[in-house]
């Protein structure tokens, strides 16, 4: 929403207000859209290079890291995780400052939250170094930086899980124990489907069945997709939110 007028020739600021709940919204929204045009893509149109193994057997899913090194699957998922991450670091910095004002000097809230700014960062610079270094370019960069994805998403939604267990505890809103709620089960399936995705992984390198790579893609999407789910429940932490953007303005008398 806009707001701004011109009254008795002074210009008042500009001012936009926008729900905290569409930031949110943008920052997952964004990388759900574009994995899913990405591995639709590969699928349709690129279905050979998109499925191929070093083990030459049939697979029938194409993998994420195999779908965002095609072109121009590459440059829809690098513009999408480009575009989302401001709006996602904002978020970040928002739940810090909330956990900071709610726990004050409290242990070991406190320092929990400073590791939960610590892992959400580190969790934005694994997503961004596997989104802008493909596998095909240089892949051990590629894999160390999805390793620093899941490893850094996983503590930070099991830090984030205990603190919200504090805050459920002395709350009396519905929302703060639907959001604790969610988060935990959130929080376990992305763990199984993190150890379903691995065990496929590794049956796959080590006795190249065929079918072993397509399960792995299908809990790789379903990690992407219950980590999404997990970001998501920020709506109801700050549904009542705004975000208000001010232009300064200076106003000069002749």
């Amino acid at each position: 929403m806009l707001q701004g007028s011109n009254s008795l020739g002074h210009e008042k600021p500009l001012v936009i207000r926008m729900s905290f709940a569409c930031c949110v919204l943008g920052s997952v929204c964004l990388p759900l859209l574009g994995l899913i045009t990405c591995v639709s893509i590969s699928f349709l149109f690129h279905f050979e290079d998109a499925t191929g193994t070093h083990c030459q057997v049939p697979n029938y899913l194409p993998s994420i890291s195999a779908s965002i090194s095609l072109s121009p699957e590459c440059y829809i998922w690098r513009f999408c995780i480009g575009l989302h991450t401001a709006p996602r670091l904002l978020v970040a910095f928002t739940y810090f400052r909330f956990y900071k004002t709610r726990f004050a000097a409290r242990v070991p809230e406190s320092p929990l939250s400073c590791l939960s700014l610590a892992f959400s960062i580190s969790e934005n610079l694994g997503l961004l170094l596997l989104t802008y270094v493909s596998s095909t370019e240089m892949y051990f960069v590629h894999k160390e930086g999805f390793v620093l994805f899941i490893v850094s998403s996983l503590i930070y939604m099991l830090i984030t899980c205990r603190l919200w267990k504090s805050i459920k505890k002395y709350s009396i809103s519905p929302e703060d124990a639907k959001s604790h709620h969610w988060k935990v089960r959130f929080l376990l399936l992305n763990v199984c489907f993190c150890v379903f995705a691995g065990f496929f992984y590794w049956k796959h390198n080590v006795y190249c069945e065929s079918g072993s790579y397509t399960f792995f893609a299908l809990f790789e999407y379903l990690v992407v997709v219950s980590n999404m789910a997990f970001h998501l429940t920020a709506v109801w932490d700050f549904k009542s939110r705004e975000i208000v953007i001010i232009s300064s303005s200076e106003d000069k008398d002749f």
